[in-house]
């Protein structure tokens, strides 16, 4: 049963790999045996997650850089082809949900609506795209869209990173139906998850109090724990699954 889940001989690129669920994502995936590509505009971060992959035995290169950007795009992928010989699993990781896009419908512009779908929607689709070639010359490409919660059910005062999280999901839906047989397409939505990103409200008590009310398993995630739905999907355990959408949220969309 274990062989289900070995990744070995597989290429996998990870965006916003340098820190958080990204960050245990390229762990995990090494640990089942591929070679991981971490990527992010942080240089320092994704060096020290490669570097603590090849410390571990693994085979791990970080690339730097935007996924709104498509030159750094192309690079990552041509870059992990060049190191690895191709590409077999995209995790589209990155994205980010900034305090200015926070808010009622009034109070949130136009801008920072764009500037979080460029990069939680518009970058996974360049990601995507660029590495289409490789995905599907590779016997059995995976692609990971890591959504939200958020991208199954409505959030308040959060309506720009809530509108990239649904779009993400269409995306992988519509994906899968164009790739199928050749490329599997899914999608994981994890709930709250403590990480530096989610900080902040777990410093709250207030806040905090008010998620784990509401999540049946009672606490935050460990990122470990978003990894471990990734790394399944991108494996052969997962072989029959296409278009789906795990929901790794401790039961919040159960309510």
């Amino acid at each position: 049963m274990s062989d289900l889940f070995d990744l070995d001989g597989r290429v996998a690129v990870v965006t916003g790999g340098g820190r958080g669920i990204g960050r245990a994502i390229a762990i995990e995936l090494a640990n089942a045996g591929a070679a991981v590509v971490p990527s992010a505009r942080s240089t320092d971060e994704i060096e020290a997650v490669a570097g603590e992959i090849r410390e571990s035995g693994g085979d791990a290169v970080a690339v730097s850089a935007d996924v709104t950007d498509s030159a750094d795009v192309n690079d990552v992928i041509d870059r992990a082809a060049a190191e690895f010989g191709g590409v077999d699993v995209v995790v589209n990781n990155a994205g980010f949900n900034p305090d200015d896009a926070l808010g009622r419908p009034e109070e949130v512009d136009t801008e920072s609506l764009d500037r979080v779908l460029d990069v939680n929607l518009n970058g996974a689709y360049e990601v995507t795209h660029a590495a289409a070639a490789h995905l599907l010359e590779s016997d059995g490409g995976s692609v990971i869209n890591v959504a939200s919660v958020g991208g199954l059910v409505g959030l308040p005062r959060q309506h720009p990173y809530v509108a990239s999280k649904h779009g993400l999901v269409g995306l992988t839906k519509s994906m899968s139906l164009d790739w199928a047989p050749d490329v599997r397409v899914n999608a994981v939505a994890p709930g709250y998850v403590s990480t530096e990103l989610t900080a902040d409200l777990e410093e709250n008590d207030r806040l905090r109090q008010s998620i784990v009310d509401r999540t049946p398993l009672d606490r935050f995630a460990e990122p470990s724990e978003i990894a471990g739905p990734v790394v399944f999907l991108a494996s052969e355990a997962a072989g029959y699954v296409t278009g789906s959408v795990l929901a790794a949220d401790g039961g919040w969309t159960a309510r």
